[in-house]
């Protein structure tokens, strides 16, 4: 469904992407694993089009609809969450009544419900759950979740893991960027580890077995650490 090729992006003569290539299969959940300054925000920005590729190329299939959740979420804060999908949807050009009936499932799906609280009162977990409902807007088979639980506690982690698992079993395809590696061990098939905006490996839930978690795997590979 996804196929990045000789990904490069250089900022002020730094290079934070090194031909970078991977492919996603569809109705997988697939990580995006580095530490910080890795590269995996800007390789996220490059696929979606929002960061200019210097080398390579980013090849999605033809018409699938693509979804996005950023890392730090923002909107107006004097919108509820329902106004803030509304505008959302709008923009995409939904229909009134389709876009009511869908802004209510999302609320009810995400664990915000009917609540019309101001965006301004929104804790971080509600801000997280209110970006995943916006990515879903237009039903999009493809899902890209950059730090979906930055700031959760372990049961909002917990709970948007269990969302992540639900959306895949309804047959989307999902990428995702985490540090919690214990998350993304539970949730996701197959992932990179990535360095220096380099791959340095590839990686399959199947591999990992009851003596090596992905955190060891993680740490062997970018540390050196056993």
């Amino acid at each position: 469904m996804l196929v990045c090729e000789g990904l490069k992006k250089t900022y002020q003569g730094k290079c934070v992407v090194d031909g970078l290539s991977f492919e996603v299969k569809k109705g997988e959940v697939f990580a995006l694993l580095g530490s910080n300054g890795a590269g995996k925000t800007t390789t996220i920005k490059m696929i979606l089009g929002l960061v200019r590729i210097d080398e390579g190329k980013v090849e999605i299939e033809d018409g699938v609809k693509v979804g996005y959740s950023p890392e730090t979420p923002y909107f107006p804060p004097f919108l509820s969450g329902r106004e803030v999908l509304w505008y959302y949807g709008r923009i995409q050009g939904m229909g009134k009544e389709e876009l009511k009936k869908e802004i209510s499932y999302l609320l009810e799906l995400v664990g915000l419900d009917e609540d019309r609280t101001k965006i301004k009162q929104y804790s971080k977990g509600m801000l997280q759950r209110l970006a995943l409902a916006q990515a879903l807007l237009g039903d999009p088979e493809l899902l890209i979740l950059d730090e979906p639980t930055a700031g959760l506690d372990a049961l909002g982690r917990a709970e948007m893991m269990g969302l992540i698992k639900r959306l895949k079993e309804e047959g989307r395809t999902i990428v995702v960027n985490s540090h919690i590696l214990s998350d993304m061990e539970r949730v996701c098939d197959r992932g990179i580890i990535m360095k220096n905006g380099k791959l340095l490996r590839t990686w399959t839930k199947s591999e990992l077995g009851h003596e090596e978690t992905l955190e060891q795997l993680f740490l062997l590979t970018v540390g050196g650490v056993a």
